[in-house]
């Protein structure tokens, strides 16, 4: 049998073909970013790549080749063994590794012998990766977006979920970056995606949008935590119409007290995460507000936080860069709970202009 190669631009619309997406590079690549949907089985792997490559420098590319295809034929056997025994002969797998093919291109020789309809990419990881950043921009812009603006605490996550809750298209680029968007936005135990991983999180959820119903995003800044949405998507938000979440300031800081209940639960994080504002605020404000959330004073410095550092910020970023903001369509929901958003999203969804 002959293998199938087809090209990265071709693969973009085409994932749903294949039964099983094979990522063949180590556990270290895959972790960085990986096709949507690929599992990983390393045909060497981070410690079995760092053996073969200081081999190829001291020794020589000889002798490193045939220990690295030693160690890549054991490796295949055992993902034979393991996730290929019990697969039917019409399977088809799709393989892919950095650019090269070799290490793709030795599991999909052995998987075409024993009969399989096997596809690699043309070009790896590396060729999908620059499809896929030329690809964000085309499907951008059919996509008609809404965007809901709102102050810090006025419930514009929650709304997010709602909206997805009532059947509307949401993107949420604060769940795919896993941070909040804010100083203090980083969550404990959940570091970010890297630059890549996040992109293909990205383009993975807007090829599946519908371009002839609203896709509803917050109004993120360029960055969230340490990722950059794509350059033609926050262009295209800041160009739309936005939605303007209204909240009272007692229930924003009850909001986030709920929200934000691991700065309640452990006051050294809280002040040490307050001390990246000094900068902002100054050293006296900061080290005040860091006594009171030691002394479990915690709800009158997100208070303060509100009025003195996250509202000023947010109302001149707002209008300096959302061009329809003055235009916006003002939603208010009775209260922060979740049944107050589930009726405010059903609203929006049954009249979406």
């Amino acid at each position: 049998m002959t293998l199938i190669q087809i090209p990265a631009a071709d693969l973009m619309a085409r994932l749903a073909e294949f039964d099983t997406i094979i990522d063949a590079r180590s556990e270290g690549e895959y972790a960085e970013d990986h096709l949507p949907g690929a599992v990983n089985w390393p045909t060497l792997n981070d410690a079995e790549r760092i053996f073969v490559g200081t081999h190829y420098k001291q020794v020589n590319a000889f002798e490193a080749k045939k220990r690295g295809a030693a160690i890549a034929a054991r490796n295949i056997a055992q993902h034979i063994e393991r996730e290929v025994i019990d697969k039917p002969k019409d399977w088809m797998p799709l393989t892919y590794c950095w650019r090269g093919g070799k290490r793709s291109g030795s599991l999909s020789l052995i998987l075409d012998q024993i009969g399989f309809k096997v596809t690699l990419v043309e070009g790896g990881y590396k060729a999908f990766r620059a499809a896929l950043v030329q690809d964000i921009p085309r499907l951008v812009a059919p996509l008609q977006w809404r965007v809901v603006c709102g102050t810090t605490g006025s419930g514009k996550t929650r709304l997010l979920t709602a909206l997805a809750d009532a059947g509307a298209q949401v993107l949420d680029l604060e769940a795919l970056a896993q941070h909040r968007s804010s100083v203090l936005g980083g969550i404990p135990g959940q570091p970010q995606p890297t630059q890549k991983r996040f992109d293909t999180l990205v383009w993975d959820a807007l090829r599946r949008f519908d371009p002839a119903t609203p896709v509803y995003v917050e109004s993120e800044s360029k960055k969230v935590g340490n990722v950059a949405v794509p350059t033609s998507l926050i262009e295209a938000m800041r160009a739309s119409p936005c939605l303007n979440l209204v909240l009272p300031d007692d229930e924003r800081v009850a909001l986030l007290m709920e929200d934000y209940d691991f700065f309640v639960k452990d006051a050294e994080f809280f002040c040490d995460r307050l001390a990246v504002l000094t900068e902002f605020l100054g050293k006296a404000l900061i080290e005040k507000w860091q006594v009171s959330v030691r002394a479990g004073q915690v709800e009158p410095v997100v208070r303060e936080l509100l009025t003195l550092h996250y509202d000023p910020v947010y109302r001149q970023s707002i209008t300096r860069n959302f061009k329809q903001f003055e235009d916006s369509k003002i939603v208010a929901p009775y209260d922060r709970s979740a049944r107050a958003m589930d009726e405010l999203a059903l609203s929006i969804v049954g009249n979406p202009d």
